[in-house]
């Protein structure tokens, strides 16, 4: 049979789903890409809204990610700078910390803060000189703790956790225990220390907009939702049997396959709610954290303190609450306008949008950098992808991508892949 001839489907258009095809392309196969929405993306999507670019979520892009150097072309992406630092909100006053050795701007700010003690300053230098030496793969190869254990076992002070470490790293977690493994947090760590935390100008949706456009022959099936899956059929909701050769799962697959009923994914969820304001209280390009414990608001953004696409009038603000408390959108709404009060002195902001995002992040133990191709084969012809297998990040959604398309194309041809996504050197 040639190349082409081979029915494979991808189920889901995110990041992903993505990748699998490009990698199936690169290899002289075409997929069909099945997607029940209206776009490719997945969980990376931006609407614009009265001239305002509003990402799904406060996401960002970091471009120490091994995956993302190798599949995004990410000069053309346009990728704008966050300043390495953040703007902390505690007790009506604003401070700023950040890293000096990568921006000097932030030397006095960071030393007069007021956050944390000289010596938990050494700590840090201490911990980015430990992780620049030290690759991705001992990082997920070393025993498994909570963040928050391992923070307090390299001595930092009770303040600096609270104050910084907790605020910027629930953040990005989506929990505010810091219950989460070690492992994301030294992968995270070392890659914000190596790269850039950037946002292409057009907002996070240029990134699967730039992985779809490089696709040539990849089919794609919109608004389509699949009911169930087995060797051979795919299945849609209107009862449409699709022939099929290969599979490949690039989204959630508990309510597709029998075989994975009772292996469903727990998700973190967020809610992010969009603002205007006249001016900017954080001038900069940095992130804004509100330490207070039982504040409803984690971190804020100004994404007018960036270049954007479109111009517009006003500032706009993004609000993350990662815990909101099972108050109705109307009441949520409400209390982050007092709280951005009462914590940030912003008095005057209009509402836009408010994102429910219910699987924001995958609840994953036992994290993973890498997996075989092999270990990605659920049945004889179905293969799963997707950061649900590795860890919950962009680069691992990449990564899953390519190592479910490899598995089939090794399933085909016989050719076996070597490991192209090495972390020795990273």
């Amino acid at each position: 049979m040639n190349k082409q001839d081979y029915k494979i489907h991808i189920i889901g258009a995110g990041v992903s789903g993505l990748i699998a095809a490009k990698v199936l392309e690169d290899n002289g196969y075409s997929a069909v890409i099945i997607e029940a929405t209206d776009r490719a993306g997945g969980r990376v999507k931006t609407d614009i809204i009265d001239g305002y670019q509003l990402d799904r979520g406060f996401q960002v892009l970091l471009t120490a990610y091994p995956a993302a150097q190798k599949y995004l072309d990410l000069e053309s992406l346009d990728l704008q700078e966050f300043i390495p630092g953040a703007s902390i909100f505690k007790k009506g006053k604003q401070t700023i910390i950040g890293d000096p050795l990568r921006d000097a701007s932030l030397l006095l700010p960071t030393l007069f803060s007021g956050i944390g003690t000289f010596s938990d300053k050494l700590k840090i230098l201490k911990l980015n000189n430990r992780l620049k030496k030290k690759n991705l793969s001992d990082i997920f190869a070393d025993k498994e703790a909570s963040t928050l254990s391992y923070l307090k076992g390299l001595g930092f002070s009770a303040e600096m956790i609270n104050d910084f470490f907790k605020p910027f790293f629930s953040g990005i977690f989506l929990e505010n225990k810091l219950d989460t493994s070690s492992r994301m947090f030294e992968f995270v760590y070392k890659m914000f220390g190596e790269g850039y935390a950037t946002l292409p100008k057009a907002g996070i949706e240029a990134i699967p907009k730039q992985l779809s456009q490089n696709l040539k022959s990849t089919i794609f099936k919109f608004n389509t939702k699949v009911a169930s899956l087995k060797d051979g059929e795919v299945t849609l909701d209107d009862n449409t049997k699709l022939e099929n050769h290969f599979t490949i799962v690039a989204t959630d697959a508990s309510h597709l396959i029998s075989n994975v009923k009772n292996q469903t994914t727990r998700w973190k969820s967020c809610d992010t709610l969009y603002f205007t304001a006249e001016s900017r209280i954080i001038r900069k390009p940095l992130i804004g954290l509100i330490p207070k414990n039982g504040a409803l608001i984690n971190n804020i953004f100004y994404h007018t303190s960036l270049g954007t696409t479109t111009t517009p009038n006003k500032e706009l603000l993004s609000v993350t609450v990662i815990d909101n408390q099972n108050l109705s959108n109307e009441m949520l709404i409400e209390r982050v306008k007092e709280e951005l009060k009462e914590h940030c002195s912003i008095h005057s902001c209009e509402f836009i949008k408010l994102y429910n995002i219910p699987m924001a992040l995958p609840q994953l133990s036992d994290l993973k950098y890498e997996i075989p191709p092999s270990e990605t084969r659920l049945t004889s012809s179905i293969f799963l992808a997707g950061d649900t297998q590795l860890n919950g990040s962009l680069n691992a959604a990449m990564i899953s991508g390519e190592r479910a398309a490899q598995a089939v194309i090794e399933t085909i041809s016989g050719k076996f892949f070597s490991e192209s996504m090495t972390s020795k050197n990273s």
